[in-house]
């Protein structure tokens, strides 16, 4: 059963880092394959957002986002049909938080190998980049960090605790369909149960941040060739991956995981059959998506 990550600590990548967080946005599209065969048109657009892609970039740029698609299409998408087969077997059966972790684990093993994948690009794109296109990236990510701090750092603890359960109760309802007031409850209190430091999340967010812009700036000043750029870039992811395990903060990040994995029991067990049915019948439907999506010829 896949773990819903309502405050995602690995969030804000560098370019095609959101190809990742796209293929769990989509998953809430009603048209998952419309959205997935549109996604290069979208990342293109995201990516011009960050850096102001210049006439040059734009041609080779929408290629390899186009080779990146193709390569996830054929050799990934099963993988995430295998991921949901098991998620349906949870359900039906006696699911544990161990089992939980374990699933949050190896979506996170599929978001890195997807990232490093990307490095050569992401390299090409870094050694392409212009000073005033540095700026650029420098000013969106102020502009993003802005708009958290107005989001999730305005108000007192308990509008933030609110809202948290809010956008989990969205991810929630999503699969499983309306709970009753008595669920809404139980899950609420599992909500507020875990911990909550939306200053941490913005520190880390920037943290990341500063290293992707050290890097470019590293790249660009060096004129460092494509293997080292590369080599940077797949230190850089990572190094983000393993903060969470090295980190200073990780006994909040351990506890925070924990926390998260126990509401989604909670939720599963309080769970009446005919939201669980609900629950697999999206499953099966996001299956048979990605099964046709795999089969498609490019």
């Amino acid at each position: 059963m896949k773990k819903f990550n309502t405050q995602a600590p690995i969030s804000n990548r560098f370019t095609y880092a959101v190809l990742a967080i796209m293929l769990v946005v989509m998953a809430g599209c009603s048209g998952l394959r419309l959205a997935y065969n549109n996604g290069d048109t979208v990342l293109y657009w995201w990516l011009n957002a960050y850096v102001d892609l210049d006439r040059d970039q734009k041609g080779w740029v929408r290629d390899d986002i186009d080779k990146m698609f193709d390569w996830h299409r054929k050799t990934q998408l099963k993988d995430y049909v295998e991921i949901l087969r098991t998620g349906q077997k949870q359900l039906q059966g006696n699911i544990t938080q161990a089992d939980l972790m374990s699933d949050y684990s190896e979506i996170k093993q599929r978001t890195q190998a997807l990232l490093l994948k990307a490095a050569p690009d992401l390299a090409d794109l870094a050694r392409s980049l212009k000073p005033e296109q540095i700026a650029q990236m420098e000013k969106k990510f102020k502009s993003n960090n802005e708009d958290y701090r107005k989001k999730y750092l305005s108000g007192d603890q308990d509008k933030r605790q609110k809202l948290r359960y809010k956008k989990a109760m969205e991810q929630f309802e999503l699969w499983f369909g309306s709970f009753s007031s008595e669920q809404e409850a139980v899950i609420h209190k599992a909500s507020d149960a875990r911990p909550l430091n939306n200053d941490i999340w913005l520190d880390e967010r920037m943290r990341r941040q500063q290293n992707v812009l050290t890097l470019v700036k590293k790249v660009h000043q060096e004129k460092l060739g494509k293997e080292a750029a590369a080599a940077l870039i797949t230190t850089l992811i990572k190094d983000s991956f393993e903060r969470l395990e090295h980190s200073e903060r990780k006994a909040f990040f351990d506890s925070y995981e924990a926390s998260t994995a126990q509401m989604v029991l909670t939720v599963i067990k309080i769970a009446t059959p005919a939201q669980k049915t609900h629950a697999i019948k999206r499953m099966q439907g996001w299956i048979d998506d990605f099964n046709s999506l795999a089969a498609q010829p490019k």
